[in-house]
């Protein structure tokens, strides 16, 4: 029997070398890979390229990994919430390839289904397309690197005949996700709002690692509600139901609250 699990997270990480490229799962601190990232926090690994929606907040999920100088460039659709990650951009400390997420998130697709490149209306007519956003500056506020000019074509579409630029698939040396549940053949079950990325970047990296929550026996998932089959899990590391999960910003408030605001007889 096929059989993926490792006994710890260090375990699983421990081959991760200085200067890999991360596909990393999550959206805001939803589905964050954590157990995975503190592990390659202890172990030291440095000038990795990161490929993720965001970098997290300054002390959770990617975070913790760029507040100790271990990322050299982030690729990303969004870059808020994070001070230590503005700081470290605008003083050249930090590389960034600034990407829309629909696109970002056919990329990692595209690359893990074999695809070099495609081509999508998303960009046209902006820097995305055109060149010359900020990729990474020298400390003194001047542009070091910016982003290439990219293919633009034109196609003809349902008759009317419309731009494109090509925007390339994105492969990395290794992925970590986070799922509800998993079997020991690496067959994944995503819960909710936590499935978001983790799918896409699994499939992104040709070794991908997966903490999750609850692992179970082959045959003992429902094969109709597998959302990632196991040919794309390599290494699954059971991190419990018990992990801590944060919230990157509540806008609601407890009940207790609510009560007391409102007027008496409303």
């Amino acid at each position: 029997m096929i059989d993926k699990t490792w006994d710890s997270a260090a375990q699983a990480v421990a081959d991760i070398p200085d200067r890999a490229s991360l596909a990393v799962g999550g959206f805001g601190l939803s589905g964050n890979p954590i157990a995975l990232i503190e592990a390659l926090l202890a172990q030291g690994t440095r000038d990795l390229s990161v490929v993720s929606n965001n970098c997290g907040v300054d002390d959770w999920g990617l975070g913790i990994l760029l507040n100790a100088k271990r990322i050299r460039k982030m690729t990303s659709s969004y870059v808020g919430e994070n001070k230590e990650f503005e700081r470290q951009f605008l003083t050249g400390e930090l590389e960034l390839e600034l990407t829309p997420q629909g696109t970002l998130a056919e990329k990692l697709r595209a690359g893990g289904s074999g695809i070099a490149a495609f081509y999508t209306q998303t960009g046209v007519g902006t820097q995305v397309a055109e060149g010359g956003l900020p990729r990474r500056y020298d400390g003194a506020g001047n542009i070091a690197v910016a982003s290439p000019v990219k293919d633009v074509r034109t196609f003809e579409v349902s008759g009317t005949p419309r731009e494109y630029v090509l925007e390339e698939a994105i492969v990395t040396d290794f992925s970590l996700v986070h799922a509800l549940k998993g079997d020991r053949h690496g067959n994944l079950i995503f819960n909710k709002a936590a499935r978001n990325f983790n799918p896409l970047a699994a499939m992104a990296g040709r070794i991908c690692i997966a903490q999750v929550e609850e692992l179970v026996e082959p045959g003992e998932l429902d094969p109709d509600a597998i959302h990632l089959p196991g040919i794309y899990v390599h290494r699954m590391v059971e991190a419990g139901r018990d992990i801590d999960k944060r919230i990157e910003r509540r806008t609601v408030t407890d009940s207790a609250t609510d009560a007391a605001a409102v007027p008496e007889g409303a």
